[in-house]
């Protein structure tokens, strides 16, 4: 059996936050405080970031994981792929998903594995504009109707206000299978929280993390192009 190694760099990732009153201290144990949640937050989007990157990014290959692979074009679902009158404004459309689920299905990725779908918000805006979507003669999935995220055609919804947009307001969504993405912890997030002399003895909170992530398999990976100029906010389609 022929195999390929995929490499991938940790890199360190940081937070603090100075805090004067000794009271504010009493709050660092509680894990619903402003502080704690500022400091997950802040670690949650930096580990996005790392995901996103990698999901779509160039990924290291071959026997000693060296060679680049940049995201293959065939894995592409661009914005005017599916050109119709119900994808006219590029967005996302039931016919994109049904693209997507098609490659992994000619990918051989096996039906009953997990299949995610990063979005953005105004991308979940656009799809709730198709009648497919929203009626209940299509589709018995309320939770997409309610504005909440949910399952639809096989995919499990993310939505997410990380990925990538450039100058033309193409927004790169992604759907993806658990064993397509990896994300490597060589430290899992450390907390430390101390007095700073220098800082007239105020107390500093630290959290740190050491990760990094690499796509292990293009064919687990499908990029959809999202355009979001023509998306306007609370739009809705007639039921």
């Amino acid at each position: 059996t022929p195999h390929a190694r995929r490499s991938y760099g940790l890199e360190d990732y940081e937070w603090g936050d100075l805090i004067d009153k000794n009271d504010k201290v009493r709050m660092l144990i509680d894990p619903t405080s402003s502080y704690a949640q500022a400091a997950a937050f802040a670690m949650g989007r930096a580990m996005d970031d790392v995901i996103i990157d990698a999901a779509l990014g160039t990924a290291n290959t071959g026997v000693s994981g060296g060679t680049p692979v940049t995201f293959p074009s065939s894995q592409t679902i661009l914005k005017d792929a599916i050109d119709n009158a119900s994808d006219a404004n590029h967005g996302l459309s039931p016919q994109k998903l049904r693209s997507a689920m098609t490659l992994f299905l000619e990918n051989s990725v096996p039906e009953d594995e997990e299949k995610f779908l990063v979005v953005s918000p105004k991308a979940v805006q656009s799809l709730l504009t198709h009648k497919e979507v929203v009626s209940s003669d299509f589709n018995t999935v309320r939770a997409l109707v309610n504005g909440e995220v949910d399952t639809y055609m096989g995919f499990r919804f993310i939505i997410s206000n990380r990925l990538a947009i450039d100058s033309s307001s193409i927004r790169d969504c992604f759907a993806y299978t658990r064993s397509g993405l990896e994300l490597g912890v060589g430290q899992d997030v450390m907390a430390r929280i101390e007095e700073r002399p220098d800082k007239s003895f105020s107390t500093y909170v630290y959290y740190c993390m050491t990760i990094g992530a690499t796509r292990l398999e293009e064919e687990k990976v499908v990029k959809i192009e999202v355009d979001e100029s023509a998306i306007a906010a609370g739009a809705a389609a007639t039921v």
